[in-house]
């Protein structure tokens, strides 16, 4: 009987421990003021900074605040961003990195007193697309799906319905640095939040299919 309890005991705690904590992630460009507390990270994030590759500006830059972990594999990951927006291009969201020439941004950026959802894929030189919104929303969740050599990006206002925001080729077998990422190309720095971030593995759908097929 007392083994039985122990074991409901360990099983009822791998339960509540999360998969992801803040905690155990690492900081690229670590910024001067950050803050963790209650599943919350908040960051004044580095004046002049910001992640971009060659086109358009004819420029490359690799010095804002990133805070990630890796996974391997096909993964869901989400969080809740809010941030006091002031200067052009002030941005903050969800960032999957596999090298300084390979990365996803996406999330909310400040263009021309606008605030837009935003995605940069770069592959060697970024692209960017960007969705308006009329108004200003109080938070924006962000999700992004890695599956198989391609990630879904999504947004939703209330954490509860989700719109598709870009889909966009992506490396796979190839661990990934994914995390939260702010940057600040032409301003003083902004106070970003990040609240709720998870990241979920999804087991493969090459590997199931061959399970479903080798029964």
């Amino acid at each position: 009987m007392k083994k039985l309890i122990l074991s409901f005991c360990a099983l009822f705690l791998v339960e509540k421990i999360p998969a992801q904590t803040l905690e155990k992630m690492i900081w690229f460009n670590e910024p001067e003021k950050w803050e963790i507390k209650n599943n919350s990270l908040s960051m004044f994030v580095t004046p002049q900074s910001d992640y971009w590759r060659v086109s358009h500006y004819g420029f490359t830059v690799d010095d804002a605040p990133f805070y990630y972990t890796t996974y391997g594999g096909e993964f869901e990951a989400k969080v809740k961003i809010s941030g006091n927006y002031k200067t052009r291009f002030d941005q903050m969201g969800i960032m999957l990195r596999t090298d300084k020439d390979h990365y996803i941004k996406a999330g909310v950026e400040f263009v021309d007193g606008k605030y837009n959802l935003s995605t940069v894929v770069t592959h060697d030189k970024s692209d960017w697309s960007v969705i308006i919104l009329d108004k200003i929303p109080p938070a924006v969740w962000i999700k992004a799906i890695r599956r198989l050599d391609a990630v879904e990006i999504f947004y939703s206002f209330d954490d509860k319905n989700y719109s598709l925001m870009r889909n966009a080729p992506f490396q796979d077998h190839t661990p990934v640095m994914v995390g939260l990422m702010a940057a600040c190309p032409d301003g003083d720095g902004f106070t970003a939040t990040f609240e709720n971030f998870t990241v979920k593995h999804l087991p493969d759908l090459r590997r199931l299919k061959w399970l479903k097929n080798n029964q």
